[in-house]
């Protein structure tokens, strides 16, 4: 039966569904952990340690799997990221102590390395150009989504289920998306049985790359500032979602359901951020056609409102001011989404999902240092203000490293030259 729906919307579609279902499945620890920590005994660091544990994979397959991503195709390469994400899901409701705890984030982190980069790659092939941020900040507002649901949802089924219950819950949904996934989606548009002339007029030329060589070095030294701008960004994100639920509960005394609520409400800011930054990104693209300006004015612009909006709690602590200058905070960082996403695949097309996995292993190493950082302040202070405080200082240097990225200048591959014998260098 034929879906009275675009082929590429539903593409589109099932990547914002993966992208909500990613970041509930990594952040539910977050409103879990006030009783993961009671039954299994864990302190602020050792919390802090599990949050991070999740990123050591995640790192570490950003490139790996967006260089796998482009090597094999979204479509295979999801469908094994998903599959390994959802076991890790459900296995997170068999632990019984710190060590296994930590296996599965572990597990988690593997599965979802590769899953932003590959879905980039995705979106290059079925999104045309002059939508990339438009598509970017959907997914991402979709992943934003996920943050501001999960906190209300995890709460609900851990009275329903108990927390091992809602973990084991979540890994099935996991599992029907999938499916959903591998049935549906192929990696060249014009494989697609419902694909119409039309889209294909619209779509980018697809470009292969499984024969390709990818050359690494050049790569990653025109992606490098890139890279840093996206783990400045990242390190607010951690700390929003790691620490945010906890944040409310331990420093005004709430109890689990009120301070998921306050969590939620902040996390629905980024959904509104996520969306803005990239149709703004684009708009302004159309209307003047200077790429790296469009890219650049929504990012610089998104890091400054960021600092200006957690600047007032530097003097203020009560919780609803808190809570207004916590969501602004994090609608202006999301404005930074859709227009750093892009420029992946602004810079390399033919290797968008290895650029990408260049760009968001900053965000993945942030995810490393900014729980551990945040637990050990918190642990050594008593103060739950500081991490947020701190992660000012990063908002101001994201804005200043974003003046370096050069999006409207696409890679040139180095050219290999043979050597030069020595006789025609002194024949000259």
């Amino acid at each position: 039966m034929k879906l009275p729906f675009k082929a590429t919307h539903v593409v589109l579609a099932l990547l914002c569904v993966m992208y909500f279902i990613t970041y509930v499945d990594r952040v539910n620890i977050g409103t879990a952990a006030t009783e993961i920590q009671r039954e299994l005994g864990l302190s602020n660091t050792e919390l802090g340690f599990v949050f991070s544990a999740f990123a050591y994979p995640y790192l570490i397959f950003q490139v790996i799997g967006g260089w796998i991503g482009d090597r094999f195709g979204p479509r295979r390469t999801l469908f094994w990221c998903g599959m390994i994400w959802a076991v890790a899901t459900i296995l997170t409701g068999f632990v019984h102590g710190l060590v296994t705890l930590v296996i599965a984030r572990i597990l988690l982190g593997f599965g979802e390395g590769a899953t932003f980069p590959t879905a980039t790659r995705a979106m290059q092939n079925w999104t045309p150009a002059r939508k990339r941020g438009f598509a970017q900040g959907l997914t991402h507002a979709f992943a934003r989504l996920g943050n501001a649901v999960t906190p209300p949802l995890i709460a609900a089924l851990m009275v329903l289920l108990t927390w091992r219950g809602a973990f084991m819950a979540l890994g099935v949904v996991s599992i029907v998306w999938v499916l959903a996934w591998v049935l549906y989606f192929r990696n060249d548009p014009k494989d697609h049985p419902a694909i119409t002339a039309g889209e294909l007029e619209v779509l980018p030329v697809r470009v292969a790359t499984a024969r390709a060589k990818t050359p690494w070095m050049a790569l990653a030294r025109r992606m490098w500032p890139v890279t840093l701008t996206y783990f400045c960004y990242g390190w607010c994100l951690w700390l929003y979602l790691n620490w945010l639920p906890l944040f409310f509960k331990n420093n005004y005394s709430m109890d689990i359901t009120k301070s998921a609520i306050f969590a939620s409400g902040v996390f629905f800011a980024g959904v509104v951020g996520d969306t803005l930054g990239g149709v703004i990104s684009d708009w302004i693209y159309h209307r003047t056609g200077k790429l790296r300006f469009a890219r650049l004015s929504v990012t610089v612009f998104g890091f400054l409102g960021a600092f200006f909006s957690l600047l007032p709690i530097l003097y203020v602590h009560d919780v609803t001011t808190v809570a207004i200058c916590l969501s602004a905070g994090f609608f202006f960082a999301e404005l930074v989404i859709g227009p750093m996403w892009s420029i992946p695949m602004d810079i390399a097309p033919k290797y968008s999902g290895t650029a990408a996995g260049l760009m968001n292993s900053g965000s993945a190493f942030a995810a490393i240092v900014s729980p551990l950082v945040a637990g050990y302040v918190i642990d050594t202070t008593g103060n739950w203000y500081l991490p947020f405080i701190g992660s000012m200082a990063l908002m101001l240097l994201g804005a200043a490293s974003a003046f370096l990225m050069r999006p409207e200048r696409p890679f040139e591959e180095p050219r290999w030259q043979p050597p030069v014998a020595a006789g025609a260098v002194a024949a000259k």
